[in-house]
């Protein structure tokens, strides 16, 4: 399974894109700003290609602990891997970039960040479309790889 994130607007303090699955739009994207200097938890990651698996540890599998079963998120978070730098960058459920610390947000809606704070909305129905798809061709042991894109639309 391939995901595909095409980061189409940075503000300086969010960052908007499109996911899509094997080619086909799934839903929108947030995460935090480019930076030249990383900051721990503030910063978006670098374009490029990364392998996706299941982490069952840490504070947010912790935190979704109470919502597991309603989101369906019983395997474990999403978790983007082996990105040079960086440390457990999951895919989950979020609004705006202070619920974000490196991470990728998904939402069914979208604000656009060049006339306020990037927004996306309707981020637990996103979650609970994606989430089952990649949760289970990671069980069939597909690869599943996520690639960033900048292509800056905005």
């Amino acid at each position: 399974m391939k995901l595909q994130v095409i980061r189409l607007s940075d503000n300086g303090e969010s960052t908007i894109g499109a996911l899509y699955i094997n080619g086909t739009f799934e839903c929108w994207t947030l995460e935090d700003e480019k930076r030249t200097e990383k900051v721990r938890g503030e910063t978006r990651i670098p374009n490029g290609v990364y392998s996706v698996g299941l982490r069952t540890e840490g504070g947010t599998y912790n935190r979704y602990a109470t919502k597991r079963a309603d989101i369906g998120n019983e395997r474990g978070m999403l978790h983007i891997q082996d990105v040079p730098n960086f440390e457990y960058i999951l895919i989950h459920i979020g609004n705006t970039d202070d619920d974000t610390a490196g991470c990728l947000l998904v939402g069914d809606t979208v604000n656009n960040n060049q006339t306020g704070d990037g927004f996306i909305g309707i981020s637990t129905d996103a979650y609970k479309h994606l989430y089952p798809q990649v949760a289970d061709a990671l069980e069939k042991g597909e690869d599943v790889t996520i690639e960033y894109q900048d292509v800056f639309l905005i």
